[in-house]
């Protein structure tokens, strides 16, 4: 008989970075000689998604796993109970990072391909040289692979003859409802009092997300958003928002476009604006998840040595008022009205405050506002695991 595993919580789950290292070997060896390097944290994520990890079917659950999270990556929503499905569908993933991790792991094409073969077959999603897609893309794409388990481990898997396990409480709608990507936590549990009902939080990344109005983004003080190939919440969501010709180029960049244009009219070109400033834009492609609005919060301050960027309590408290105060003049001039705002952890990037103490500032701050204004439901975001009980508001202090 197989142990049944129920939704791991997220203390059990491997990190990211462990993660990342796991799947760049295994990328060099291919699925077919997984067996041959080690890989606890890949084998922990299967486990805790309820698949067979034992002796005998070492490679059988990771190989599952990963191609569970390539279906994830490439943004379709599976029926219940199906998204640990052993195989792809027929016609193979369809976005280019989905179908780049199943070129890179072998999931596709012959398995027995060399890792050069497959990173060559990985690059040509993209139109790009192979030593470029190594430097750049292939980070992205494992990158992401890596949060795709995490969110598929965290939520556990459904096995024959069991049903989904019951994530939230009835009158909230279950996570294949809202999103494509990745399953969330939310915090609650069944029978539970939450802390607030109308904060929900998210292991995900946040470009991920569906039918919530209003997506916040960070970005520094000059409103300069991320290159686009960054792995940060500014370069996903410009990534995200990006319109694309047939060919997959981009050609419109409809957010960092209309932050220039908002700083060219207020004044501001080239200039930076205060700690706290919050500039709306519309969401360009991102409209296609249900998202409306695209608010960006200047809360990265460049250090005077030109070193990375420092953040303080004090800008997140100001950036959550201000989002806010923006979506309040914004919410009736649409229909139906705006209603739901989604925060990652602001302040908490490269020589910003440390993570914890972000995300326990940021729901502070989000709990003073929907005192005043309870008309709200705010989604609160993360990658990292174990921010999920601070976001949750059970860590005080």
């Amino acid at each position: 008989m197989r142990l049944v595993h129920g939704p791991a919580e997220p203390s059990e789950l491997p990190p990211h970075h462990q993660l990342v290292v796991e799947l760049r070997a295994l990328r060099k060896v291919g699925l077919s000689r997984v067996r041959q390097i080690s890989h606890p944290g890949l084998a922990a994520a299967a486990s805790a998604a309820g698949l067979p990890t034992g002796p005998e079917e070492p490679a059988a659950g990771i190989e599952r796993l990963l191609r569970a999270a390539v279906h994830w990556l490439d943004g379709s929503v599976p029926p219940p109970g199906s998204h640990l499905a052993p195989d792809p569908p027929a016609a193979g993933p369809v976005g280019e990072l989905a179908r780049a991790a199943a070129h890179s792991f072998g999931l596709v094409g012959a398995a027995s391909q060399i890792a050069g073969e497959r990173r060559k077959a990985a690059a040509a999603v993209f139109g790009v040289t192979t030593e470029s897609f190594r430097h750049r893309q292939e980070r992205q794409v494992i990158d992401r692979l890596a949060d795709a388990v995490l969110g598929l481990a965290g939520a556990g898997a459904p096995q024959e003859g069991n049903p989904l396990p019951q994530a939230t409480p009835p009158d909230v709608p279950h996570a294949v409802a809202r999103m494509t990507g990745p399953p969330v936590h939310y915090d609650t549990a069944p029978g539970a009092v939450p802390a607030h009902p109308d904060i929900q939080v998210h292991l995900s990344p946040i470009e991920l997300l569906r039918d919530i109005d209003v997506l916040v983004s960070s970005e520094n003080t000059y409103l300069e958003m991320s290159k686009i190939f960054r792995n940060t919440v500014s370069g996903a969501l410009r990534r995200a928002a990006a319109a694309r010709d047939e060919t997959n180029a981009v050609i419109d960049d409809p957010l960092a476009r209309e932050l220039r244009d908002w700083m060219a009219r207020h004044g501001r070109s080239g200039l930076q604006v205060p700690p706290g400033t919050v500039v709306p834009t519309g969401p360009g492609a991102l409209a296609r998840r249900g998202v409306r609005r695209v608010l960006h919060a200047a809360v990265a301050v460049p250090r005077r040595t030109g070193n990375g960027y420092e953040a303080c309590e004090s800008t997140v408290v100001e950036a959550v008022s201000a989002a806010f105060r923006v979506a309040a003049g914004e919410r009736d001039a649409h229909e139906p009205p705006l209603s739901s705002l989604c925060f990652p952890v602001l302040g908490a990037g490269r020589g910003g405050l440390q993570p914890e103490r972000a995300a326990r500032w940021l729901r502070w701050a989000v709990e003073e506002e929907l005192r005043a204004d309870p008309r709200w439901t705010v989604h609160l975001v993360t990658r990292t695991p174990a921010l999920i009980p601070v976001l949750r508001g059970a860590e005080q202090g």
